[in-house]
């Protein structure tokens, strides 16, 4: 009799705990890019926040060759979360470039739910070359190393370069060695990016060490031509990359970038995960430089980052609330709140 009053006594402790209590902790594991890259710093900072913050999930790194692996690997089941770009989402909506002929794979639409930081990509060579490239068209017909070729930011600067007719070499060579073969004369130039105007990639940092490279900027034609055809342009500073750069600023060219979940996280839980963002925006920003434009603004943020994807993949209604209640949202959006 007893024993059977034990068994009754645990069941209902058990019922009473809830299922939350009981190995309910949903796991999302997020892909980001390569160990090394900005992405992957950015989700670490961002997975340790939401797993002190939000115990019912436990987010796990999983760094892939290029964002659009991400992309592609939640649209087709094999990632929770993903690390998605405006170009990426275009490319998916458009069918091209890195997408073609991926839509018949797709097990599930990606959705916007959290944007982070913009990237702005740009173009260096090296110092001893100064006086020999004077503008992006003067890198036609040699040897560029543009970004892995998954890569967003190559995509984003590739864009830049047909868009201005520059016909380069694209080289392939790993990150740990752009550096070197820039001194060597392997390659002429190289890709350089930001995040949020604030920080640099590790692999760039490290590249520093290995050749003097000077940040090559594109003429102002060039800047003309690229605003003509919908490319953004911003001035960072060069101290962002923590060497002398060679010139007095850095013209480089942003997109907008987010760590997303799909609509298998909630409502409720996606607002609550944008609220925890927003309280520990400072604690990001000290792990990570890159997320210093949500500390300034998270909502307005919000607000850019969906403008520059509503037209090419649908919006968490999680985020549709947040932006509400924050004042951003845009009442012509409400027919791109996804639904299931």
């Amino acid at each position: 009799m007893l024993k059977r009053a034990l068994i009754l006594l645990v069941a209902g402790l058990m019922a009473a705990c809830g299922p939350s209590a009981w190995s309910q902790v949903k796991e999302i594991p997020w892909g980001t890019s390569a160990v090394g890259s900005s992405g992957h710093k950015a989700l670490v900072a961002l997975a340790e926040v939401l797993n002190r913050e939000m115990p019912n999930y436990r987010v796990t790194v999983q760094p892939t060759p290029g964002a659009i692996v991400t992309v592609k690997g939640y649209a087709t089941g094999q990632f929770e979360g993903y690390y998605g770009a405006d170009i990426a989402f275009y490319e998916l909506a458009k069918d091209v470039n890195r997408f073609r002929g991926f839509k018949p794979s797709m097990k599930r639409q990606p959705v916007q739910s959290f944007w982070t930081y913009t990237v702005e990509v740009g173009t260096a060579i090296h110092s001893r070359d100064k006086g020999k490239f004077k503008s992006w068209a003067d890198l036609s017909g040699k040897p560029v190393f543009t970004g892995p070729l998954p890569w967003d930011v190559r995509a984003h600067l590739e864009r830049a370069y047909g868009a201005l007719g520059v016909k380069h070499q694209y080289r392939q060579v790993d990150l740990s060695a752009a550096g070197s073969l820039l001194q060597g004369g392997g390659i002429e130039a190289f890709i350089i990016y930001t995040n949020g105007e604030a920080t640099t990639a590790p692999w760039i940092t490290e590249a520093s060490l290995a050749a003097d490279w000077a940040a090559l900027n594109p003429a102002p034609s060039e800047i003309e031509t690229l605003k003509q055809v919908g490319f953004a342009t911003t001035e960072v500073k060069p101290d962002v990359f923590k060497k002398d750069v060679h010139t007095d600023k850095v013209i480089l060219l942003p997109f907008y970038y987010g760590f997303h979940v799909g609509l298998e996280v909630p409502e409720n839980d996606v607002y609550r995960m944008l609220m925890v963002i927003e309280k520990n925006a400072a604690q990001l920003a000290k792990a990570d430089a890159g997320f210093a434009q949500i500390v300034k603004d998270m909502p307005g943020f919000q607000r850019r980052g969906v403008t520059s994807a509503v037209d090419y993949v649908p919006i968490h209604p999680g985020l549709a609330r947040y932006m509400r209640e924050r004042g951003v949202w845009d009442a012509k959006w409400d027919a791109r709140i996804a639904k299931k």
